[in-house]
């Protein structure tokens, strides 16, 4: 089953040349640094820049570059408090933000509800598949399997593409059950009417 993945239009404006929208967003031609922001963008918990370039496929110094830049933007927040620096996205803006992207979008709430449901059964696929609850429980069976390479790298993109998709069902869902919330001031004025 393919995965779904609604882009935000900042992540439209980031493709080059002639790449289609309907791609993952690992799997089209993309620089390090829309690499980076991508991950930064949609890391479920706090992570370091060492995590976010492995992530990424991108050395550490650019790494770091972006990820402060992206704070300095207010598009990451940076914690110094523990051992090791780490970045998040404010994460209730950014649900809300992109709530609202989907209700404005061409998107029907029926739409919405189609794609919810794919992306539910996607996951319970890889749950059935590799017999584990989590993606940080996938990512464990790299070290208690013998496992070749391809088969490695295949299981940490499932891993990144199954967070990924925990996060886009919690905001599609947000958007779904608040759909009239979120319509535009037009449009829940001519309800009244």
């Amino acid at each position: 089953m393919p995965v779904t993945y609604f882009m935000t239009q900042h992540e439209r404006g980031c493709m080059t040349g002639g790449e289609s929208i309907s791609e993952g967003p690992m799997e089209r031609q993309s620089t390090g640094e829309d690499r980076v922001r991508m991950v930064a963008r949609q890391v479920s918990e706090p992570r370091t820049a060492n995590w976010i370039a492995s992530e990424a496929d991108w050395s550490h110094g650019p790494t770091k570059r972006v990820l402060e830049h992206l704070v300095d933007d207010g598009i990451l927040h940076r914690d110094d408090t523990g051992g090791h620096t780490t970045y998040f996205p404010d994460y209730r803006r950014q649900a809300l933000t992109e709530a609202i992207r989907l209700r404005d979008s061409d998107h029907t709430v029926e739409d919405l509800t189609e794609r919810l449901t794919e992306m539910n059964a996607q996951i319970r696929a890889w749950k059935d598949e590799f017999d584990v609850e989590s993606p940080n429980r996938l990512r464990g069976t790299i070290a208690d399997q013998v496992l070749g390479v391809t088969e490695e790298g295949r299981r940490r993109e499932i891993a990144r593409e199954w967070e990924q998709l925990q996060r886009r069902i919690e905001i599609v869902g947000f958007a779904i059950r608040e759909w009239d919330f979120l319509a535009p001031a037009t449009e829940r004025g001519e309800a009244r009417r």
